[in-house]
């Protein structure tokens, strides 16, 4: 069954994939790259939150309620001019309107719906009955893919490496779609040569950066990167820095990236390697104004830092003081995001020993109080509040 014959019957696991997303905005469509899309939701051009928001709930309606493109048009043009959107792609002419609202709607309608089956094909009950995937070219397409018709039917292990990059939709506006398929229906693959990775099928074209035939941002599969952390993406490059992530909503970034799980860990690894490590990502300066009014500068879209050589001055500076202070633990370092986005008090700093502007943020946390002085650093590119040090006293 062609997938565009599926929108208007939306199913839970479509619907929870999309719900799941971070509002990214952006300027250019390429700000985000293929797998990061399973964790943000982007309009390229989008760059203000309440536009991306009304543009988010617009297309949630759309694959919870099956809503048309027709509807969905509709709702775009009060969005746009609601919203005063100028600029975009498409405008100043009907085509160009309707191509850009094509795109919008048909590629989350599409990578939804495949990520939903993702998650479907993959559960463990339905592999032990079908525990191979099989490649569908949509019958009826005005203008077929050659390349896209001739995986047509290739049917191989549903943990083939040959999914993670060719698991459809395949490219703008491409109708293709992966089903389950049984050890028998495997069996007459073979015999019909089609249980075989195409030649060339894991080579990068150049322009795309995806394998031939697969259109530039489309070479991953929807949905199979959903436990990966946001933070993570952006390390690897995935989601660009700035202006993507600088202009994204601090708070919604911090709730979604559950930054704190390897802060620990990070810890512990820089005090047994004295070697340089990169500095880790806390999540963002949440409680932005408070902050910016101690630090002397607008601090909005700020990353918070755990450089390695804070904890290495906590272990060296820090310890037991003869009285109530207490030496950090790796574990310590897990709160300190916390510490300045919920913070008690929070005031200026002395100059570091570098020159630059300091903010320190106080906190209670059972019955002690953490102290930590944070380096304010500006520039173009990876502005933060990068911890000095932490003091904990009973």
């Amino acid at each position: 069954m062609p997938v565009t014959n599926t929108f208007a019957r939306p199913f839970s696991e479509q619907v929870e994939f999309f719900r799941k997303k971070l509002n990214l905005p952006t300027e250019r469509w390429d700000d985000i790259k293929q797998s990061a899309h399973d964790r943000g939701f982007m309009v390229a051009g989008a760059a203000k939150a309440d536009l991306l928001d009304d543009l988010r709930k617009a297309v949630d309606k759309s694959i919870a309620e099956g809503k048309s493109l027709g509807w969905f048009r509709q709702n775009f043009d009060e969005i746009v001019k609601r919203r005063g959107w100028t600029g975009w792609t498409g405008e100043g002419s009907k085509a160009g309107r309707d191509w850009r609202t094509r795109i919008i709607y048909q590629t989350n309608m599409s990578t939804s719906y495949a990520a939903g089956r993702w998650r479907q094909l993959n559960d463990p009950d339905l592999l032990k009955v079908r525990p191979y995937k099989r490649y569908v070219h949509a019958d009826g397409v005005r203008h077929p893919r050659p390349q896209h018709q001739s995986w047509n039917g290739i049917t191989l292990p549903h943990d083939d490496p040959f999914w993670q990059t060719h698991f459809a939709p395949n490219g703008w506006m491409c109708h293709c779609y992966i089903v389950a398929a049984s050890a028998s229906d495997y069996e007459t693959a073979q015999g019909a040569g089609r249980a075989t990775r195409p030649d060339g099928w894991d080579t990068l074209d150049p322009k795309t950066g995806a394998p031939p035939g697969i259109d530039k941002g489309f070479g991953y599969a929807p949905g199979a990167n959903t436990d990966t952390s946001l933070r993570q993406m952006v390390q690897d490059k995935l989601i660009t820095y700035p202006p993507a992530i600088t202009r994204a909503l601090s708070a919604d970034v911090n709730r979604y990236v559950n930054a704190h799980d390897s802060a620990s860990d990070y810890a512990t690894r820089v005090l047994a390697d004295r070697s340089k490590i990169e500095p880790l990502w806390l999540g963002f300066v949440e409680n932005s104004a408070d902050v910016s009014a101690v630090a002397g500068r607008d601090v909005k879209g700020y990353l918070v830092l755990l450089p390695d050589e804070a904890p290495r001055h906590g272990a060296k500076a820090h310890g037991h003081d003869g009285g109530s202070q207490r030496p950090p633990t790796a574990a310590d370092y897990a709160l300190v995001w916390q510490v300045l986005a919920q913070a008690d008090s929070l005031r200026a700093g002395e100059l570091s020993a570098t020159g630059l502007a300091t903010v320190v943020a106080l906190k209670k946390i059972g019955g002690e109080v953490y102290r930590c002085v944070f380096d304010v650093r500006p520039g173009k590119k990876n502005r933060s509040l990068s911890l000095l040090s932490l003091v904990i006293k009973r």
